[in-house]
């Protein structure tokens, strides 16, 4: 009786967890991937349809735009943040006056809400009043409508991606200098390498981890990028800023095609499936490796 009853234990334990899974995370998932298939708007049931949002996919000139733009915007955020953020961390090692302060304030960004900073920069780049146009009047440079203007939009948008992943890269990467030994540093400097040469061949070797762990985070994170670009440009102007996130969004809950929707969202569910597989190799072959 007890040997059965501690056999059953651990399921009972593990249950509400599956439940709460499986109700949340599962379903959910697996209602999207049938309603892909449908012709679904909430104002009548969903109609078999096949693959026919899918095909629609194909042929979605807006959809391929907001595809580019997201692709661009992953590419242009992810790396020179993890870039700039590697170079900060290294620098605040260093025994300078206010480092503490100078991590908060590089901080600061990712800790605040998307619509605080989103609703900061809509201040800033304000064609009127904003400092940044005033800035370049002083400089005898003319100012733009920076997010109205089709060839400005998605770039700012960009700034600000890098800006706000800015502080996390620092503070992983600052954890993982800070956890290296200063014996490696110090048996380098016997050798008569230089400061640039301990970074290269010490630093950034033991920090591949961390960078392969910010990587991915980030490019999930900006190929779900929605917030900043739905409050600080709505997609616009002429869909130049639009990405697959706020196409779903709009097709969904503006257009009520929630068929039409469910698609894209199950395109975006396989990029971000894909990306989850590549980490998970990757470091699986790291370990084998080590």
């Amino acid at each position: 009786m007890n040997r059965g009853w501690n056999r059953v234990v651990p399921y009972l334990l593990v249950l509400p967890n599956v439940l709460i899974f499986a109700v949340f995370v599962l379903f959910p998932v697996l209602w999207i991937i049938y309603l892909s298939f449908t012709d679904y708007t909430m104002l009548k049931p969903p109609a078999w349809t096949g693959s026919k949002n899918y095909s629609r996919l194909l042929h979605d000139s807006i959809f391929h735009k907001a595809v580019l733009n997201t692709v661009w915007y992953w590419l242009c955020t992810v790396v020179p943040s993890m870039l700039i953020g590697l170079v900060l961390a290294a620098l605040l090692t260093m025994q300078l006056r206010l480092v503490a302060v100078f991590r908060a304030m590089i901080y600061l960004p990712g800790v605040l809400s998307s619509v605080a900073v989103a609703m900061t920069w809509l201040w800033l780049l304000d064609a009127q009043q904003g400092p940044v146009n005033r800035v370049l009047a002083v400089l005898g440079f003319a100012g733009k409508n920076w997010l109205r203007d089709p060839n400005t939009s998605l770039p700012s948008i960009i700034v600000i991606g890098i800006w706000t992943g800015l502080g996390f890269a620092m503070i992983v990467l600052l954890a993982g200098i800070q956890g290296i030994s200063e014996s490696l540093y110090e048996a380098a400097a016997l050798d008569g390498a230089t400061g640039l040469q301990k970074f290269r061949f010490i630093t950034v070797p033991l920090l591949k981890p961390m960078l392969l762990f910010l990587f991915i985070t980030a490019t999930i994170r900006s190929f779900q990028v929605f917030d900043l670009v739905y409050i600080l440009t709505g997609g616009g102007p002429a869909n130049s800023s639009t990405t697959i996130v706020t196409q779903i969004v709009g097709a969904s809950f503006q257009e009520y095609r929630m068929g039409y929707a469910s698609s894209m969202a199950v395109f975006l569910l396989g990029i971000t499936m894909t990306i989850t597989l590549l980490q998970y190799w990757l470091g699986s072959r790291n370990q084998a490796t080590e």
